[in-house]
């Protein structure tokens, strides 16, 4: 992830060598520092004034119009008397826009002590885009410990982008953060699912000298496992275990998952063992975990057995494990126990949100009860206004049973309630239009998701490029991938044909088939011996001896072993040296 730099890099290399002589110092803008000074020798302007102007601020929506004319006695000038009215409104926000009427009518700029009042309330509110938008606005630098509480809030906010500007600039200026920012920072990345930044950000802490602590562990724990190393991730957490510190309960719930994803389930009846011992007592959030790892490995008959166990204990699911219970079950078409469970749930007062709505609308459609989703999708309108969600699980599923023209009128109302689409309703409906022979519909569909600047994937491209293969447009299916390399779309087994392959290449488009055959290669989509002999096959027929020397060593490296028909034909061609390789 890019790091890029922004004002507060000169403020605070300008501040740099105070703060090492004196790491307490604040970080100082150039502008107006005297306000402060000056206001001590102002007299005090009547507190009942003070209260009557921030009364029209806080009842009046359109005060800005009015406010000199509604006090006509007030210097609005008079730094001294304005700071009181900011540090007087007990609405932050109304104190901002205060400002900027402040800035454009008077030119006024705000003393450092007014700016740290309402930049630290807004932090401590947790709103981070207007603390970043009041920062680009006054041009005002915090205090090292402020600085470091923004840039904890702006991780809380999912702004980890500005937070890491924030903290190399402070690095640069020789402000070493808190260990607590550290680990806020590799927390941030964990959950935006930055692995690569985590270990960064470790390897900068090592390196700075600064000692993880149990907050840092559980955060590379979590982050061994988001890469697929479970292993190494319990390596890590028994290293701790036996020096005596016990991580926190969120690396033994990522453990747990993983180690089920990973098929490793023995590990987890031993790890759940351990998470008593140690005092950690596996909770409802640690169990849906389980539950829903088996249910990804399709062991829902493992993950009901758990869940009914679990209520058997005492314990009482909650909205969230009932809706991952649902889903479980409505993938394995057990509908009549995915029934069972949402009508339990409404009994014990749990009313069903839109993610259990569309878990079984999802379900209906997997058995082909279609009337009996489109009732429950009527009813879940009464009770809740129509999302991008509930629009993709209809319109997919009435595509997938042959109902495109239904899907296709769901499609255009999204428009009337202000919902917008995504890549998933395009390639639903693409592939909806596809399957019913409707070539021009599809193609019509995927110009629209470009033109809407949203990005294709495979599935957009894929239906359309096998139908056109279908009909022998050989050339447009040329073009149609060669527009997915433009437009960098990753292809995926689904959306490359062998026998699309070798068509391209028959057609004479040798470098576009033998690019995609290496792409499966490298990507471990293995190709079947027949298309590698067939490629070889059209490459000996056009001279092309470097190419298919490659091909065949592809083919050799998976383990194939000529058949007779290709040692024959590259001996009547004269390509001994292939059979020598």
């Amino acid at each position: 992830m890019a790091r890029t730099p922004s004002y507060f890099t000169t403020l605070l290399r300008r501040s740099s060598s105070k703060i090492t002589q004196n790491p307490k110092q604040q970080f100082r803008d150039i502008g107006n520092t005297s306000c402060c000074n000056d206001s001590q020798d102002k007299p005090q302007h009547s507190s009942e004034i003070v209260k009557q102007i921030c009364g029209t601020i806080r009842s009046k929506p359109r005060w800005e119009n009015t406010l000199l004319s509604d006090f006509p006695g007030v210097n609005f000038s008079d730094s001294s008397f304005l700071n009181q009215v900011l540090l007087h409104q007990k609405n932050v926000f109304l104190s901002i826009r205060l400002l900027h009427w402040l800035s454009s009518t008077f030119g006024y700029s705000p003393p450092q002590s007014t700016c740290s009042l309402i930049f630290n309330s807004l932090v401590k509110d947790k709103a981070a885009k207007a603390a970043k938008s009041f920062l680009d606005f006054t041009r005002f630098v915090p205090e090292s410990a402020d600085l470091e509480s923004y840039i904890r809030c702006l991780c809380e906010s999912k702004m980890i982008e500005d937070a890491l500007q924030v903290f190399d600039e402070m690095k640069k200026a020789g402000v070493y953060p808190s260990l607590e920012t550290w680990n806020c920072l590799l927390l941030a990345s964990i959950q935006e699912g930055y692995t690569n930044l985590v270990w960064e950000l470790y390897g900068e802490m090592m390196q700075s000298g600064i000692v993880a602590d149990l907050d840092t562990a559980s955060c590379l724990i979590q982050a061994f496992c988001l890469d697929k190393n479970v292993t190494e991730g319990y390596q890590l957490l028994r290293l701790f275990l036996n020096k005596g510190y016990v991580p926190h309960k969120s690396a033994f719930d990522k453990l747990l998952f993983e180690f089920i994803l990973d098929q490793k389930y023995d590990r987890v009846p031993a790890l759940l063992h351990i998470m008593i011992a140690k005092g950690i007592k596996p909770d409802l959030y640690t169990y849906q975990q389980i539950i829903h790892g088996l249910c990804l490995r399709r062991m829902q008959r493992e993950g009901l057995f758990i869940f009914n166990n679990l209520k058997n204990r005492g314990y009482a699911p909650d909205k969230i494990m009932y809706t991952t219970m649902i889903h479980g079950l409505c993938k394995m078409k057990w509908i009549t126990d995915a029934r069972k469970l949402w009508f339990e749930m409404i009994q014990k007062g749990i009313e069903p949100n839109q993610y259990t709505y569309n878990t079984l609308l999802y379900g209906y459609f997997r058995i082909g009860q279609i009337e009996k989703a489109q009732n429950l999708y009527k009813e879940m309108k009464k009770e809740y206004k129509e999302t991008l969600i509930a629009y993709n699980t209809m319109i997919n599923g009435l595509c997938s049973h042959g109902m495109t023209m239904e899907a296709f009128q769901l499609f255009k109302q999204m428009e009337n309630q202000n919902v917008c689409k995504d890549v998933i309703t395009y390639n639903s409906l693409i592939k909806g239009f596809i399957k019913e022979g409707k070539l021009t519909e599809g193609l019509t569909l995927l110009r629209e998701l470009v033109d809407q600047g949203l990005q294709p994937s495979c599935a957009s491209y894929g239906p359309i490029i096998g139908k056109l293969y279908d009909l022998g447009q050989i050339d447009e299916v040329k073009i149609l991938w060669n527009e997915m390399q433009d437009k960098g779309v990753e292809p995926v087994s689904v959306c490359i044909d062998e026998h699309v392959i070798i068509g391209l290449s028959k057609k004479g488009y040798i470098e576009t088939g033998v690019y995609w055959l290496e792409y499966l290669v490298k990507n471990r989509l293995i190709p079947h011996q027949g298309t590698f002999e067939k490629m070889i096959e059209i490459l000996c027929q056009r001279d092309k001896l470097d190419v298919g020397l490659s091909v065949f060593g592809h083919m050799f490296k998976i383990g194939y072993t000529p058949s007779s028909q290709l040692k024959n034909m590259m001996e009547t061609n004269s390509y001994d040296c292939l059979v020598k390789v």
